[in-house]
């Protein structure tokens, strides 16, 4: 039976080393439910599973270089749902990336590093505090 209180966690990487330590640390320091995919196309194809974060590289053409792009991925899930929080993930430390990244509606970007993992579990902390703070002022608007 599915726990409806954990946290469904997307994450998408084409490098399978890299995501698959992802998924082993957040499995070790959370209890969350995580699908994992290699490229955007398998992401949007499961997107109806629901997703509460999404956590997607910004490149992803290490398998197919004709694959969707992190940007292009990050573009059609807002497409599908805006209000899913996507969390862009890369290896380019540059500012100009992370502006573009945000100016395509992704919550945060996060470079890949030693730090990443930390920085990741304070991010999706941060989200699900917004989301309640959205909850209880809704539900104090209803009652005004």
């Amino acid at each position: 039976m599915k726990n409806e209180n954990k946290i469904k966690l997307f994450l998408v990487d084409d490098d399978a080393l890299f995501l698959k330590s992802l998924e082993i640390d957040f499995l070790e320091h959370a209890d969350f439910e995580i699908e994992t995919f290699a490229t955007g196309e398998l992401c949007m194809a499961n997107l109806k599973h629901n997703p509460d974060v999404i956590i997607l590289d910004y490149y992803l053409d290490g398998i197919d270089k004709n694959a969707m792009n992190g940007l292009e991925t990050l573009d059609k899930i807002k497409s599908y749902n805006p209000d899913i929080p996507v969390v862009m993930l890369s290896s380019q430390d540059k500012i100009d990336v992370a502006i573009n990244c945000m100016h395509h509606r992704a919550f945060d970007y996060v470079v890949k590093s030693e730090t990443a993992f930390v920085r990741l579990q304070k991010i999706i902390t941060t989200i699900f505090r917004y989301k309640k703070m959205e909850k209880e002022l809704s539900w104090y608007m209803d009652r005004m």
